[in-house]
């Protein structure tokens, strides 16, 4: 390679300032921004299906795998049919719709399933979406060829989540706190409620055909049986698909809570300064007491108690007198060049760097540093983890804590870096139904405000830093 072409190929690279890394040029300019692109994971969009009888946690699955797609950056999105046909009938009367000789039913249910992926192949194909969740029944192989044959049409991957459950008591425990709340059964009372739900139920098992490991051997496709006792996995293409596999082997239904907060009080937070690895102020220390006995009163059944691998976190738990375990994934965002600094210092210094970071909090990248988004990958394991796990408290930091509870709470990248977690506040997170219900306990102990609220520039506000760093950002651009 002569000096020519070393120069050519290093014109082809610019520096995107957000994230400070190298993106390709095109004729010599610099394409579009990546925090305005998305990247895709897979090489084409891929279309989850799930399978099953009523009330064995089909949404259930739906739902959660929803969630964590689009917490690790992947953008999805269910189509529940259940819910297409709600909104075309408007009121339901009983399980007679459901009869398999109900040619009316059974016309409706199908525009229902047609509509829905109608809207699959719009979100896959132009509404920037990268996985595309139908939830339906989909019991018959004719439905499921039906579905095959239009992913084939429009390039999608086909992964199926069969979920089998024989278990009586989980299945009406599933009717009782999911399918009662349904706009199906509003008005109806409990007993005349489960029992249309039960004979809804026999409706499909006459034409059931679950997914069979011979004549459905061509297919991707996961089976979880009993609610994740025993899994089958067949044909498994691409990283998306095996991640899905590896997400629904972990999740429960076991009931548990998970606490989460952050460490005492430190000297840094005194400060106002930003990172380090500062120990526990006097009042941190008091939080520690105050955690201590919060935790014996809640009486927690074979508690688990997770830190970081920082000094404030590990003086935090060393309080509660019991056994912990140290997590390197969650340690504090590392701030780069600005650790240790307060954020005036940072305005002053990096006017730049700090317009930058406000307009875009989550892909944002300090520096030799981490942003956000990076912070939601370093934390993955630990989600996992905390999946598999029944009661745990969780001692860690203020932006670890926020990309915890944005997982939770299904909170996008927009929201996830402004979400308030106060020092000295405990949040008791407890899944239900298809989310999850939180409790926030203040234990009472005073402590600096280390919150910063989403900045709001006015139109025309040329003096404010976010004006001036956004025209130079530009000229980057």
């Amino acid at each position: 390679m002569d000096r020519q072409d070393v120069h050519l190929e290093t014109c082809s690279l610019t520096q995107n300032p957000l994230r400070k890394i190298w993106t390709p040029c095109k004729n010599g300019l610099p394409e579009a921004p990546i925090f305005q692109r998305r990247v895709c994971m897979t090489n084409c969009p891929t279309l989850i299906v799930t399978v099953g009888l009523p009330a064995r946690g089909k949404t259930y699955i739906s739902k959660k795998l929803t969630r964590y797609l689009n917490w690790i950056g992947v953008p999805t999105k269910e189509f529940n049919v259940g819910q297409y046909r709600r909104d075309f009938l408007k009121i339901y009367k009983s399980f007679e719709f459901f009869r398999p000789d109900n040619e009316e039913g059974l016309k409706i249910r199908r525009q229902c399933a047609l509509s829905a992926l109608s809207d699959v192949h719009q979100y896959l194909t132009g509404g920037g979406g990268q996985v595309a969740v139908f939830d339906a029944t989909n019991t018959t192989r004719e439905r499921r060829a039906t579905i095959v044959r239009f992913a084939e049409q429009n390039g999608f991957k086909v992964f199926f989540v069969e979920s089998v459950c024989e278990d009586p008591e989980v299945i009406a425990a599933n009717i009782v706190q999911v399918k009662l709340g349904s706009p199906d059964y509003i008005n109806c009372n409990t007993e005349e409620a489960v029992e249309d739900f039960m004979k809804r139920i026999e409706c499909y098992k006459t034409s059931y055909q679950p997914l069979d490991e011979v004549l459905d051997r061509d297919l991707s496709y996961i089976k979880v049986m009993d609610v994740g006792l025993r899994f089958l996995v067949n044909r498994v293409l691409d990283h998306i698909q095996s991640r899905i596999v590896y997400y629904l082997m972990n999740i429960h239904i076991t009931p548990r809570s998970i606490y989460l907060c952050r460490h005492g009080e430190s000297d840094l937070n005194i400060q106002g300064r930003i990172g380090g690895d500062s120990g526990l102020s006097d009042r941190g220390r008091d939080f520690g007491q105050g955690l201590r006995k919060f935790i014996e009163e809640q009486q927690i059944k074979e508690l688990k108690v997770w830190t970081s691998q920082m000094k404030r976190t590990i003086q935090t738990a060393e309080v509660l007198g019991v056994p912990y375990e140290q997590w390197k994934a969650l340690n504090e965002i590392d701030a780069g060049v600005c650790e240790e600094m307060m954020y005036e210092e940072i305005q002053d210094s990096f006017p730049l760097e700090f317009a930058m970071r406000d307009q875009d909090k989550y892909r944002y990248r300090y520096p030799k540093g981490e942003s956000y988004e990076d912070l939601v990958q370093r934390l993955e394991p630990v989600i996992m983890e905390l999946e598999r796990q029944e009661n745990v408290l969780v001692v860690c930091h203020q932006a670890v804590m926020r990309c915890l509870l944005a997982y939770f709470l299904d909170k996008g990248a927009e929201e996830l870096p402004y979400l308030k977690c106060p020092l000295h506040t405990v949040l008791k997170l407890t899944p239900v139904a298809y989310g999850c219900k939180v409790e926030s306990v203040c234990l009472q102990v005073e402590a600096v405000n280390t919150h910063r609220t989403r900045p709001e520039y006015r139109v025309g506000d040329t003096s404010s830093a976010f004006v001036t760093g956004w025209m130079n950002l530009s000229s980057y651009l």
